[in-house]
């Protein structure tokens, strides 16, 4: 049994990255591991200045403190990283490399290579950072639409390219398909340190119910494409469409009255309704990781219509376990949904079809096994480099 410290900055509106944390560390625990969390959250930014922010963002103190005496007490076999930014930073990774602690970085978003995470600008794909100076993003205010925030994000990612922090004191990264590695590898990332493993969530078999209309589950955001999907959408050709979730696009809903507006559901109501809906559409604009409401709907045996853009394209399998439309035509969009409408028989198929995809990849007892894996592989390639783990739990290992 491995000994496992989970380190997250937790963002300031819960999300999918959360639920991933959540779900990995129950996970561990259930199977015998030992598991300790740092968690901080992005709240304790409240109340600071703009120069304390920008420290704390490019070197935590109070990280290196923390960890300073965490790791000592809890003596971890391997440090498995989520999310630094904001109040964490990158300076736990020098404080594990001071006591050659191997670290595992799971790769949630395109952060390392994109200030603004996401390879979006002006409702576009822009990939103008890749594999270069992120200084562009300044100049395009990619970060909360601000050129000081955007700097400040620019900022750390050099910095701690400069310091190779990412290269030398990272032992494994976890991409979560084949798309997102490929590109972290085109923006510099060393290939033979990148493995894949998919987000999961625990099973809940599928009830039997009659299933008709569609669903739309997330952030109510650009980048998730509900301006697509509302455009798209007509009653008369497609029936009932609900949409769960909350965010700035709420406005698109308000004057369509025949789209049934859920809000923010639990994941047992989601789940609920997942189990009646035909299809869950995925209409998103920009290079999804791995949203986990396409883990959800496969584990329900709903089939997923979804963009035909990044690793979407590669995790709905077109007239498989769904449909794939054309990113942002809300035309062809319209056009999958009334062929789902007029072909129930298939789309049961498919939706069949999703759960095995689900049993066979994306399911507890399969994730498992693929990230104890990776953690031992990370360990062994530290005694490769010729540096034992954990040697020196000393008091003056790690200088806050």
């Amino acid at each position: 049994m491995l000994r496992i410290l989970i380190v997250h900055n937790s963002y300031q509106q819960k999300g999918g990255e959360d639920s991933v944390v959540d779900n990995e560390t129950a996970l561990l625990k259930a199977c015998g591991h030992q598991v300790e969390l740092y968690l901080r959250h992005n709240n304790e930014l409240h109340g600071l200045s703009k120069f304390s922010i920008l420290k704390q963002a490019v070197w935590s103190k109070q990280t290196s403190r923390d960890l300073h005496v965490l790791l000592q007490q809890f003596k971890p076999d391997v440090i498995h990283v989520h999310n630094t930014l904001s109040v964490i930073s990158p300076s736990l990774y020098w404080a594990a490399a001071k006591l050659n602690i191997p670290v595992v970085q799971t790769l949630h978003n395109f952060r390392l290579l994109c200030p603004q995470a996401m390879f979006l600008r002006k409702g576009k794909v822009c990939e103008s950072c890749m594999g270069r100076s992120t200084w562009r993003s300044v100049i395009y205010r990619c970060y909360r639409s601000s050129a000081s925030q955007s700097a400040v994000i620019s900022g750390i990612i050099h910095f701690h390219r400069g310091l190779g922090t990412y290269k030398k004191n990272v032992s494994r990264y976890i991409a979560l398909n084949t798309f997102c590695k490929d590109k972290f590898i085109e923006g510099g990332l060393p290939e033979n340190k990148i493995r894949i493993k998919p987000n999961f969530v625990a099973d809940v078999i599928p009830i039997a119910v009659a299933r008709n209309g569609f669903l739309f589950v997330g952030r109510l955001s650009a980048e998730k494409g509900l301006r697509t999907l509302t455009d798209a959408f007509n009653y008369q050709l497609h029936g009932q469409l609900s949409v769960v979730g909350g965010g700035e696009d709420f406005e698109l809903l308000r004057e369509r009255a025949e789209i049934k507006s859920l809000g923010v559901l639990a994941s047992n109501e989601i789940n609920f309704e997942m189990q009646r809906s035909c299809a869950l559409i995925l209409p998103s604009i920009w290079y999804e990781n791995m949203p986990m409401t396409l883990v959800e709907a496969f584990m329900n045996g709903l089939p997923v219509i979804a963009s035909k853009i990044g690793a979407l394209a590669e995790l709905v399998e077109d007239g498989v376990t769904g449909l794939l439309f054309r990113a942002g035509d809300a035309d062809d969009l319209s056009k999958k949904m009334k062929w789902a409408v007029d072909h129930p028989v298939l789309m049961l198929q498919m939706g069949m079809n999703a759960r095995n995809k689900y049993l066979s990849s994306y399911c507890p007892e399969v994730n498992i096994k693929l990230l104890v894996d990776i953690y031992h592989e990370a360990i062994s390639s530290m005694a490769v480099d010729g540096l034992p783990v954990g040697e020196c739990y000393s008091s003056t290992a790690i200088q806050a």
